[in-house]
């Protein structure tokens, strides 16, 4: 039998989905990977443009300097561009494949249960990047996660970035990947519900530490090359 994929109907009947994975061929997946592909890139290069993440090169602009600003913005846009790719790339190839690897979870429901995971991921930024554009300004911490929250309980810039990493779209990811998961491995639900929150835990503990590496500062100094005579 064959059935076609269709994004939207299954994202509530992942039951369904799943049944149909198991018994059927899957058809018209690889359009819709594309189109969120697509979008994905569209939604990073227009929160570039519109200019987050872009106010280390407001110097430039204020000095009148317009032909470096502009090098600079078309510069950061590219960039932004490469890292879109591999960010979309990563969540949906990548992460499938570790789940293929580690738990011998099928490739085809892995990858179908990331294309998920990644359009989340891609509507939580989406929201995020519709509610600047409405207020007229960015924050650092997301209004979907723990991040404000912490900040008026602590002090701390780690714990804070920490607690930002986890939102309401982190508890639908794990159910997604819960609800797939529990189809193919063997272990309890419940340590699998623990090894997946467990897993977004570390990850948001990553994510907060690597928020401390001066990055731009180092790619900085690399560039920077030597002075002839020393």
């Amino acid at each position: 039998m064959i059935f076609d994929f269709k994004f939207w109907h299954y994202f509530a009947r992942q039951g369904q989905l799943i049944h149909n994975l198991e018994n059927s061929e899957m058809r018209h997946f690889n359009k819709r990977l594309g189109w969120i592909f697509a979008l994905g890139v569209l939604l990073f290069a227009l929160r570039e443009i519109w200019g987050m993440n872009s106010a280390s090169l407001t110097p430039y602009l204020v000095a009148g300097d317009m032909d470096t600003y502009t090098l600079a913005r078309w510069t950061s846009l590219a960039g932004t561009l490469i890292w879109a790719g591999i960010y979309l790339a990563f969540h949906t190839y990548g992460a499938a494949f570790l789940f293929s690897r580690i738990l011998k979870v099928p490739w085809r429901a892995a990858l179908v249960m990331q294309t998920y995971v990644t359009a989340v991921l891609i509507i939580e930024k989406a929201l995020l990047f519709f509610l600047f554009a409405v207020l007229g300004y960015t924050t650092y911490l997301s209004m979907f996660s723990f991040g404000p929250l912490a900040a008026m309980l602590f002090n701390h810039s780690f714990i804070i970035l920490f607690f930002n990493q986890l939102t309401i779209f982190t508890s639908l990811i794990i159910a997604i990947q819960y609800r797939f998961l529990r189809n193919y491995v063997t272990m309890s639900p419940k340590l699998l519900l623990f090894g997946l929150i467990l897993l977004h835990v570390l990850i948001a503990l990553a994510i907060g530490a690597l928020s401390f590496v001066p990055l731009a500062d180092m790619i900085e100094g690399f560039t920077e090359g030597v002075v002839p005579g020393e």
